[in-house]
């Protein structure tokens, strides 16, 4: 029998036997162990000590920070928030503003080129309202002028007359030549008859004068006026002569404007190439836009297209009792 006792490592572990030592050998081994350990601690603090006077070991526990810290940064994050709400929002309303602004141009240039191509539409109409009032058109001049123009029959002569305004009491007055009227003004009589067809209305003379070869007569019916040119007649000009040549009334005859002829010896006259006939005397010489330049009161004997009438506003001037226009 060996003197001495079997080995046994300091884990406890007996190698031959292969199975843990006693349990008051492990405590024991433990207790040594642990022992060192808090040896070994005491004296690396020591040396620390020595070495670092100054310096304290760290508290080996950590402090949280109080919850109202952690929670702080949230309203700087709703602020931001809030911010960004903000300039999202003025951003949108200034696209809106700007959208605004650019249909609002939009409409306006709109607006202003409509303007501008009612205008030129109305500029437009007017032209061509002129451009219809120099068309001639003798079929719409005639059925517009022969209401108010007829024959005048006084005494042994005929001749033609019409209407050229209204007097206050409702009457009218009427042009002729003198030369139509003069045999029954010369003889005290100032009675004529004026007709159209089967009308038939009485007239008087009220004003003459024989150098000028015009006559105003008066009746007490109501009969449309014709429309005065206040214009100088021009070579050229378009015309329509209505009257009762040889007594036939409702005569119609077209042609032209030959000649004005301010200078003449028996005062301004107009020359015209439109046929007339005795019984055409006192009987209108109307333009294209319906209204009197003139009254025709003479041919030229031994020739053709040679036609004479005093201007219009000769008459009105000399006798004193024209509507405008």
């Amino acid at each position: 029998m060996s003197p001495y006792e079997p080995f046994t490592p300091a884990d406890g572990y007996d190698q031959r036997r292969g199975d843990w030592a006693a349990p008051e050998q492990q405590q024991w081994f433990q207790e040594q162990q642990w022992a060192q350990e808090r040896q070994w601690e005491q004296q690396q603090r020591q040396q620390q000590q020595q070495w670092y006077p100054s310096y304290q070991e760290p508290a080996s526990f950590y402090e949280p920070a109080p919850a109202q810290a952690a929670a702080a940064p949230a309203p700087i994050a709703r602020g931001s928030r809030t911010r960004l709400v903000i300039v999202g929002l003025v951003l949108a309303l200034l696209a809106v503003s700007a959208w605004q602004a650019f249909r609002v141009e939009g409409m306006i240039r709109s607006s202003s080129e409509l303007a501008s191509a009612v205008t030129a539409e109305q500029g437009r109409t007017e032209e061509l309202e002129k451009q219809l009032a120099t068309v001639f058109d003798p079929e719409g001049i005639s059925a517009a002028v022969l209401p108010s123009v007829f024959r005048v029959r006084a005494g042994d002569f005929t001749g033609t007359a019409f209407a050229v305004s209204e007097t206050d009491d409702g009457r009218t007055n009427l042009f002729t030549n003198y030369h139509v009227v003069e045999e029954t003004f010369e003889g005290g009589d100032k009675s004529v008859s004026l007709e159209r067809g089967n009308t038939r209305i009485e007239a008087t003379i009220v004003k003459v004068s024989a150098g000028k070869d015009l006559a105003l007569l008066r009746t007490s019916r109501d009969i449309k006026a014709l429309g005065i040119a206040t214009g100088d007649v021009k070579p050229g000009q378009q015309v329509v002569v209505v009257g009762a040549p040889l007594g036939l009334d409702d005569s119609v005859t077209t042609g032209v404007i030959s000649a004005y002829r301010p200078d003449d010896s028996d005062g301004p006259t107009i020359q015209f190439d439109a046929p007339i006939n005795p019984g055409n005397s006192g009987g209108p010489v109307v333009n294209t836009s319906r209204q009197v330049v003139g009254i025709a009161t003479a041919k030229a004997r031994d020739a053709e297209g040679i036609g004479l009438a005093i201007p219009i506003a000769t008459a009105c001037e000399t006798l004193g009792a024209c509507a405008k226009g």
